[in-house]
């Protein structure tokens, strides 16, 4: 099997480790246009072989994993040059910008638009982990549009590699992921920001940092040029995301200007059942 990886950091590569683990006879290309990222995937055994577009017609799985600006503008190039046996699947934050690019291209059904819910908040090549999407939620979306023998393709790998597969339209897709990871960077990005500016001496900001504020900023050290394509595409819901958010906030900071702390401790409390939610405990109405 030959399998092309275009952006050889911490999601293609995780790809690449665990495939080079469930399909043993597999031969892994890499594509990216940071020359020193593929030097590196090379020396760390990512991959293979250093590749171009030019060898694509010899793939059996094209991942794509590159900023989802590039992405909508590369993906038709790289489905034009595939076979007609030939999956192209992405794992690209947005979705309905990317689908709707596609809508008319002549090998729609080469392309599964997919979104692996998962990473860390590093990136490149060093950043790939194997075992990285055990356990972890896929989503698909327009998998109709899909030939059903290559969607099967990468039904099979993605469930070899532990991932559950959640079907979505695109729409649905970037309305609810910019609630559970869009608004969380946003969140995390400006608490960096505000913690910055406030604490002139950087110093103090180590010394005191516990692990409430070290795990809450975590994803500030997310890649700006991966997440600010991401923020563009998906505008609207997000905007409306961050209007809830602040809505929120002013409502917390009135009751705490007014001394309204039973108010807040409900709030606290409310929300207290969000861990129900992550363990998949349904909620029950009160």
């Amino acid at each position: 099997m030959n399998v092309f990886v275009i952006g050889v950091g911490l999601i293609g590569g995780s790809f690449a480790k665990d495939i080079k683990r469930i399909v043993p006879a597999v031969n892994i290309y890499g594509i990216d246009v940071n020359k020193a990222h593929l030097e590196e995937a090379l020396k760390l055994k990512l991959i293979d072989f250093k590749s171009s577009y030019n060898d694509l017609k010899i793939a059996d799985i094209v991942i794509v994993t590159i900023p989802v600006d590039v992405l909508v503008t590369e993906l038709p190039t790289i489905l034009d040059k595939v076979g007609d046996d030939c999956v192209v699947f992405d794992g690209g934050s947005t979705k309905k910008l990317i689908c709707e690019q596609l809508k008319n291209h002549p090998k729609r059904r080469n392309y599964l638009a997919c979104h692996p819910i998962a990473g860390t908040e590093f990136s490149g090549p060093a950043a790939a982990i194997e075992g990285l999407y055990e356990g972890k939620t896929n989503i698909i979306c327009e998998v109709e549009e899909t030939a059903f023998k290559l969607q099967e393709r990468a039904l099979e790998l993605f469930q070899n590699m532990g991932m559950r597969i959640r079907y979505m339209n695109p729409e649905a897709h970037d309305k609810h992921i910019a609630y559970v990871s869009h608004l969380s960077h946003i969140s995390s990005f400006m608490l960096g920001k505000t913690v910055i500016e406030k604490e002139k001496n950087e110093r103090d900001i180590f010394d005191m940092a516990g692990s409430g504020f070290e795990s809450t900023v975590r994803l500030a050290k997310s890649s700006p040029a991966m997440w600010t394509p991401i923020f563009e595409q998906n505008k609207e819901n997000v905007i409306e995301t961050l209007n809830e958010f602040i809505n929120n906030l002013e409502a917390f900071k009135k009751m705490l200007s007014t001394d309204n702390f039973k108010g807040i401790y409900n709030e606290m409390n409310n929300t207290n059942r969000i861990k129900e939610i992550l363990n998949g405990i349904p909620l029950t109405k009160n």
